[in-house]
């Protein structure tokens, strides 16, 4: 049923644009000047995105980020209404910055319980409340401008990219095909640089 609805969601996006007057600024790490650029498309329910962050980010914020060599944009790919909802948390301070988004992985198995979408809104709503965020859970989630751009960037990421999995790198406008881990993103960095 989820599922189903989502579909529904994005049907009628492509129907709709969104308001040149309201543009979210996309979440961007590292320099924005920096030859090389990873996109990521994720999902916020995704177990493996999840992972991504949690064990591969860090070593690239460290070893490339920090140190001016990459930018990192993270674009959303919500693969349900629950990871759609968590993107417009994300979003929702419209700053760029990319500690919500962070925090939202690092907590997922704390919020991801649940068999319908309100349990899992109560679970997200309860979980950024403990947190200095200054969020308005409510008013982030009914926010269309934000719904607007998440789907966007899903729909561009299927239509340029093919994605159809996450997370899917994308390296200088290539898509990065190797197993998702530190080592052989590094390779495919340096070779770069």
């Amino acid at each position: 049923m989820k599922n189903k609805i989502f579909t529904l969601l994005l049907f009628f996006f492509l129907n709709h644009s969104l308001s040149a007057s309201e543009k979210i600024k996309p979440i961007i790490e590292g320099n924005v000047n920096a030859k090389v650029k990873i996109i990521v498309y994720e999902s916020l329910t995704c177990s493996h995105c999840a992972n991504f962050h949690k064990n591969v980010y860090p070593k690239l914020k460290d070893e490339f980020l920090d140190k001016g060599l990459v930018s990192i944009e993270f674009k959303n790919f919500p693969l349900d209404i629950a990871a759609l909802n968590a993107s417009k948390l994300a979003h929702c301070k419209n700053d760029g910055k990319a500690n919500v988004l962070h925090f939202l992985y690092l907590k997922q198995e704390d919020w991801i319980k649940g068999n319908t979408i309100e349990k899992l809104n109560l679970n997200l709503k309860n979980i950024v409340k403990n947190q200095n965020f200054n969020l308005n859970f409510d008013s982030c989630i009914a926010d269309k401008n934000i719904e607007d751009h998440v789907l966007q960037d899903r729909i561009e990421g299927a239509k340029k990219f093919k994605i159809n999995a996450t997370p899917t790198i994308i390296i200088n406008d290539k898509k990065f095909e190797k197993a998702l881990n530190f080592k052989n993103l590094k390779k495919a960095l340096e070779k770069l640089i």
